[in-house]
């Protein structure tokens, strides 16, 4: 039985092609991958992210607990800040990617992936048992709480439509705790598309009357209801990563270029630090690098990777599609650090042909080329 979220009959109403994401019966379209896309890139979409996990940390020591299990230094965000953050495991693997949120002195709203929600909340909670000391309060409140995401340079004059909250206030990566439409919720500037945008926490129940607010009010704007599909192009274009894509249990943060959020040098020791730290001093044997196609070649997760000479395999494809923006195929590829350099000619196996890469730097989108 998949699971639903308290929107599954509005985008069935209106038309939501539904699929089996990760378990999750959810929308991968409704007009259309492109529509959707160019709307949140020229004016707003809105996303029913509520499978996503939330997770509360709060009460003495969570301060010290959650410097413990991310790799990130949450000691210097200041209260309604956000930060960007990964818990690794003891071999310096990436468990998962997560979004932190400070809600006040010792208390920390977590906000993770979908399909890890469970594992993310048994590590964390397998390793509050063994920590020393204080032990904060650990709540999974991801049945409680029901996530929009609101997205696009349109996204404030609309969202703006249902709430009070000032949202010019709010800054990017900050969040405020006010009320839409009546309704306690916080309101983060956040998101997953490289464009301006609000990710609302908001009761379970709440979100149908609140997604049909948004979109009412964002017609005037021409927002659109996006799905997963326009979610990962868009994500996509701007290099951010997937977990069970770029990121697993296996991969280390230095490989896939999250040395910005691994602080070696916080106070205190954190889960996977000394894994990390040595593959630091070796230096990292392959890179994550974007790569565009020199022809028609589609990349898709898996395909194989040959540099120049067409037989020596480097690597492989973590994601692919053909960009909505740029109108050609781009890729992310995991590959040998040797091919890294930037103009570097590859090639990739899409089905049984070899088709011409060029490794480019990334994101592939800028806001430049509008």
């Amino acid at each position: 039985m998949l699971k639903k979220t308290a929107l599954n009959e509005e985008h069935r109403k209106i038309g939501g092609k539904m699929v089996d994401f990760g378990g999750w019966d959810l929308p991968v379209q409704y007009s259309g991958l492109m529509a959707e896309h160019t709307a949140v890139r020229t004016a707003c979409g809105l996303f029913d992210v509520s499978h996503m996990g939330e997770i509360l940390l709060e009460g003495p020591g969570s301060l010290e607990f959650l410097n413990y299990i991310t790799t990130n230094d949450a000691s210097v965000l200041s209260i309604e800040q956000a930060q960007y953050s990964a818990l690794c495991n003891e071999t310096g693997g990436i468990v998962d990617d997560l979004v932190v949120y400070r809600l006040g002195a010792e208390k920390f709203f977590l906000v993770v992936n979908a399909s890890n929600t469970d594992k993310d909340f048994s590590h964390i909670e397998n390793e509050l048992k063994n920590f020393p000391g204080i032990k904060p309060n650990l709540k999974n409140l991801s049945t409680e709480y029901s996530q929009i995401a609101i997205q696009g340079p349109k996204a404030e004059v609309v969202l703006q439509k249902l709430t009070e909250t000032k949202l010019s206030d709010i800054k990017t990566y900050w969040c405020k705790e006010g009320k839409i439409l009546s309704t306690p919720s916080i309101i983060a500037r956040t998101g997953y598309t490289g464009e301006d945008g609000f990710e609302i926490y908001i009761p379970w129940g709440e979100a149908p009357r609140i997604w049909n607010a948004l979109l009412e009010a964002g017609k005037p704007e021409g927002t659109l209801p996006c799905g997963l599909g326009a979610r990962d192009t868009l994500r996509l274009e701007m290099k951010y990563a997937l977990y069970g894509h770029e990121l697993n249990d296996e991969t280390n943060p230095l490989e896939v270029g999250l040395g910005w959020v691994t602080k070696l040098n916080k106070s205190g020791n954190f889960i996977g630090k000394d894994k990390i730290t040595a593959l630091k001093n070796e230096g990292p044997k392959k890179a994550l690098v974007g790569v565009k196609s020199l022809g028609r070649g589609i990349p898709r997760q898996d395909y194989e990777v040959f540099a120049g000479d067409k037989t020596t395999k480097i690597g492989h494809i973590t994601s692919g599609t053909s960009s909505p923006s740029l109108k050609y195929p781009i890729g992310v590829a995991f590959i040998d650090k040797t091919f890294e350099n930037t103009g570097t000619r590859l090639w990739v196996k899409v089905r049984d042909d070899l088709h011409e890469f060029e490794v480019v730097k990334t994101p592939f989108y800028k806001k430049e080329q509008k």
